[in-house]
């Protein structure tokens, strides 16, 4: 039997705002508009600099869903020069690109002509499905409804693009809840090829929130619902786990198949209190299986050419710059 393979990609985690439209109940990431809300260029550009000195190929940009619903969050993007976030994200991603780095953005509900712009300057994008069940968790999350989600990510594989989504588990879904959303993952990557990876996330108590008394999934529970992903989805997706939230070592052979992006740079800025792996620890963890670093846009989907022409000479550099390294 062939050895088992592990990948993961070494990236920089951007965070352009933490203003946010929803309020789930269990995130400590969203916090209110006030003064020096928005990251600058010049700080984005330090990162960014930082990432490629230090062998990462993959710039996540993310930010708070829908900011500039929030009252005085116009008046700061202005300062900037921009009137939405989002055309300022876009103008970051060619930054991102002339730094060396793949633009991968999850910018919560996007429209269609938006992830089509977006598609020029990101190598892949992603949505967290999170859930199909409505659940009070998020009562007070317009942008959680569940249709909405599934739309996204319907609409983003018309459009071709390689796709990132996933499971948070342990915010009050039954594991009834957990079979359905992934066949509903399922059902969307039969119907147009696009989904690379699931992750499946376990939700992690913050203090100061709704849920910071709620319980969070354990490691037999979260093995249960690793082994029921490689049931359901088609074994062209890599089934993921983030190895600062998750016992890694303990769950790879439950059927894990990626360690998602990892960063020497920044911090895990949704989880803070989680710091990433070393990246010289992740051997450790992978055990007996083959550790392999890979872009955040998948070999398929580079062998399938879904990917923006402007897009194709760093691909082509950072995948041989990645098996240099991986024969030096």
């Amino acid at each position: 039997m062939a050895p088992h393979l592990l990948t993961y990609t070494r990236n920089v985690f951007l965070p352009l705002t933490t203003v946010c439209h929803n309020r789930c109940g269990y995130c400590i990431f969203r916090t209110p508009v006030r003064e020096g809300c928005i990251m600058s260029q010049g700080e984005v550009e330090s990162i960014l600099a930082a990432g490629a000195s230090a062998g990462c190929t993959e710039a996540l940009f993310t930010f708070g869903e829908r900011p500039g619903l929030e009252r005085g969050f116009t008046e700061q993007i202005l300062r900037y020069g921009y009137s939405d976030i989002l055309d300022y994200c876009y103008d970051l991603c060619l930054l991102s690109i002339e730094h060396g780095l793949l633009p991968h953005t999850n910018a919560g509900i996007m429209t269609r002509d938006e992830m089509e712009r977006f598609r020029e300057v990101n190598a892949s994008m992603g949505l967290m499905l999170e859930t199909t069940a409505d659940l009070p968790a998020h009562a007070n999350s317009p942008g959680k409804n569940p249709a909405t989600r599934i739309q996204m990510i319907e609409e983003a594989g018309s459009l071709k693009i390689p796709f990132t989504t996933g499971l948070l588990l342990g915010i009050g879904e039954t594991m009834e809840d957990r079979e359905e959303s992934l066949m509903v993952i399922r059902d969307l990557h039969q119907s147009y090829g696009h989904i690379q990876e699931v992750i499946l996330q376990n939700f992690c108590a913050k203090e100061g929130t709704v849920m910071e008394r709620s319980s969070s999934i354990g490691p037999e529970e979260m093995c249960l619902v690793i082994r029921m992903a490689k049931d359901i989805l088609p074994s062209s997706i890599a089934v993921q786990i983030p190895p600062n939230l998750a016992d890694a070592q303990h769950l790879i052979r439950c059927g894990v198949d990626d360690l998602g992006g990892i960063s020497p740079v920044t911090i895990d800025f949704v989880n803070p209190e989680h710091p990433w792996p070393a990246l010289d620890h992740l051997k450790d963890i992978a055990g007996a299986s083959i550790l392999k670093e890979r872009l955040c846009i998948y070999p398929g989907f580079i062998k399938k050419g879904w990917y923006h022409p402007r897009l194709e000479p760093l691909i082509r550099r950072l995948e041989q710059h990645i098996e240099c390294e991986r024969a030096a």
